[in-house]
């Protein structure tokens, strides 16, 4: 793949991060019911189908978007800090290689890195998410009522302390590695598959390959998140006892009690809010390129990647990785 970069001056530097957290709070907006579903259905609460019209029937269509701004605020600090690390790194990497284009490898390396740095920096936002969604499962004696992101960050600091926001961290900075690994991994093969051997037309190519992108993503990172969702929802029993003692507790536990494919629950709709959210955000980076061009602020200023393929009218097509 050919690679361009732009530097001088701080907006170049700047704006891979804007432009990152933008599309992916975009996406976000439009994923998050779906979100909100994998994680009734990953706690137990039935199919798809019937968590849908449980939300619906007990908390109204907006229980479909509880915990949005916590969703927000984690892909305005994951993504943010995740997409332009990206880029940091793989301007390193192509600079320590003489200014030629990065083997496959080296760039799943720097996506696994950049997964692991977004991860770190949104654990706290991801912490609250998933107790703002998982809320309404629990006994009414035993829900926390946060408000909001910021009320759910503030309650924890002052009744868990401080450490508590990255509870569940190790295996979120491990689903983070994974699913950049998976999405990175999978791209570049599924473009040149669709491309040379289907000869699919641009616009099919794209969509193929960030649908094909999004599933090995979701494979990879799926039991990752089984277990992230567990030991971040966990409350105390009577006696004060935790249900895990850690993620590889939760782990065992877990793959003692109903197999590996018990790590797979909910896959079909994990697989839809994963998929959806890759190829969006790519949609929404892009049309936020094009209107930063259209009123002058000329040069994507980030890492991309041309996908190596020119569709019918001659076009190429500029993805993020």
């Amino acid at each position: 793949m050919g690679e361009k970069q732009q530097t001088g001056g701080v907006w170049p530097t700047v704006k891979p991060f804007l432009n990152g957290g933008a599309s992916g709070m975009l996406a976000t907006c439009v994923i998050q019911p779906v979100d909100m579903i994998k994680v009734r259905i990953q706690l137990g609460q039935g199919s798809a189908v019937q968590v849908t019209k449980n939300i619906i029937k007990n908390e109204g269509v907006g229980g479909l978007y509880k915990g949005l701004s916590a969703g927000l605020l984690r892909q305005a600090t994951y993504t943010t800090a995740r997409l332009g690390s990206f880029r940091i790194l793989t301007n390193k990497a192509i600079a320590a290689n003489d200014g030629k284009p990065l083997p496959l490898y080296q760039k799943a390396l720097c996506g696994l890195t950049a997964g692991a740095i977004g991860a770190s920096f949104g654990s706290p936002a991801d912490l609250a998410l998933i107790r703002m969604q998982a809320d309404a499962t629990l006994p009414a004696a035993q829900r926390r009522n946060y408000s909001n992101a910021f009320n759910a960050l503030g309650r924890i600091v002052s009744d868990e302390g401080v450490l508590a926001l990255w509870k569940g961290a190790g295996p979120t900075v491990v689903r983070a590695m994974a699913l950049n690994m998976g999405m990175l991994a999978s791209y570049d093969q599924s473009v040149e598959f669709f491309r040379d051997s289907l000869s699919f037309g641009e616009a099919s190519t794209v969509v193929g390959a960030s649908a094909v992108s999004g599933f090995f993503a979701a494979a990879c990172s799926l039991p990752f998140d089984f277990v992230k969702t567990q030991i971040q929802k966990m409350q105390p029993d009577a006696s004060g006892k935790y249900p895990y003692t850690g993620s590889l507790d939760c782990a065992l536990k877990t793959l003692k009690a109903g197999g590996p494919l018990k790590f797979y629950t909910g896959f079909p709709v994990y697989c839809v809010r994963i998929a959806p959210h890759v190829m969006m955000t790519w949609i929404f980076l892009n049309q936020i390129q094009k209107l930063e061009k259209s009123i002058g602020l000329a040069g994507f200023g980030m890492f991309v990647s041309e996908a190596r393929f020119v569709g019918h009218e001659g076009q190429k097509v500029v993805m993020l990785l």
